[in-house]
């Protein structure tokens, strides 16, 4: 489907994700479809273009739109996409974490803009939030051709964030991750926690703030459900993007929150230190407050000039 709105376009244009998590020994969801729109702006006959993918348990829909437009109004085109088991794309069972499995998708992602007509492949940005910032820094540690990365509010080093949510949380995490990797070994349902939850209960993420900040991304009308497999509390332990960013040639741009309850500012400082390239931008802000209001226009204008000088202007 394809829309015409003042300046751009959008247009779905989905692709498959065909590669199992690095370091699997079998092949999962071989060839299972994602939700991708291209944003393209009008009169552009070959544009630079930003890849784009949401945080932990969210979707495309949960205000990356706002991003990409500003973007596509300065002639850059935007791609952003949902992960296997997310929002409009293919994939059981939903809602499952696994930042392995998005880092395939997004590797998935960039061969496919990379095959769409009209477009500068020569000029390539990836642009991540929350977990997904830390997908592009592995991303871009692994492909020397990507242009330039915006990291903003990065999840970058599990260590750090498992440090934050203290030991009592740490160990209450066990038992449903274990529970659902039994319910998995037996070839049953997910077992699933929130995603996000109030300070004190068991979720994924439950720091003050959290669950209201959360929810305000969430476009009205939705159907996302606020759950996902407890397997997560496994999987996200071992995810330490930090240790690949010396490998970052790129320039980067990495947005700090000062006042982040979910990834610690001293990890976001350290990963960004070891990227040759990179601007680290600090904002007296929460984790949350880069979607919304205030926050979202002081992210966005400094992401969009950052942009702007390495995908057009740049000789």
């Amino acid at each position: 489907m394809s829309t015409q709105q003042e300046g751009f376009t959008k247009t779905d244009s989905d692709f498959f994700s065909s590669k199992s998590p690095e370091g699997s020994r079998r092949l999962v969801d071989q060839g299972t479809r994602c939700s991708g729109w291209l944003y393209r702006p009008k009169g552009a006959e070959s544009p630079p273009i930003v890849i784009m993918a949401h945080g932990f348990a969210a979707e495309k829909t949960f205000r990356l739109p706002a991003y990409a437009e500003r973007f596509v109004k300065e002639g850059m085109a935007a791609f952003v996409f949902d992960y296997r088991c997310f929002g409009d794309s293919d994939g059981m069972p939903r809602n499952l974490v696994n930042p392995y499995r998005h880092v395939q998708d997004w590797k998935a992602a960039i061969d496919h803009v990379r095959g769409l007509p009209n477009i500068n492949h020569d000029r390539l940005a990836l642009w991540g939030t929350s977990l997904s910032g830390g997908h592009v820094i592995v991303a871009a540690a692994h492909d020397p051709n990507i242009t330039a990365i915006v990291s903003q509010v990065p999840f970058v080093d599990s260590l750090a964030t498992l440090k934050n949510m203290g030991l009592v949380q740490t160990v209450r995490s066990l038992i449903p991750a274990l529970r659902d990797v039994f319910r998995l070994l037996t070839l049953r349902s997910p077992y699933c926690v929130p995603v996000v939850g109030d300070p004190g209960t068991l979720a994924c993420i439950n720091t003050p703030g959290a669950k209201p900040g959360y929810f305000s991304m969430i476009p009205e009308g939705s159907s996302w459900k606020n759950e996902c497999p407890a397997r997560i509390f496994f999987t996200i332990a071992l995810y330490r993007p930090t240790t690949v960013a010396k490998r970052v040639r790129c320039p980067a741009l990495v947005i700090m929150a000062e006042k982040d309850s979910i990834c610690p500012p001293q990890s976001v400082e350290k990963a960004a230190s070891r990227m040759e390239k990179a601007s680290l931008i600090s904002m007296p802000m929460g984790h949350f407050d880069v979607y919304t209001g205030e926050g979202f226009e002081e992210a966005v204008e400094v992401e969009t000039r950052f942009l702007r000088e390495h995908l057009i202007n740049a000789h």
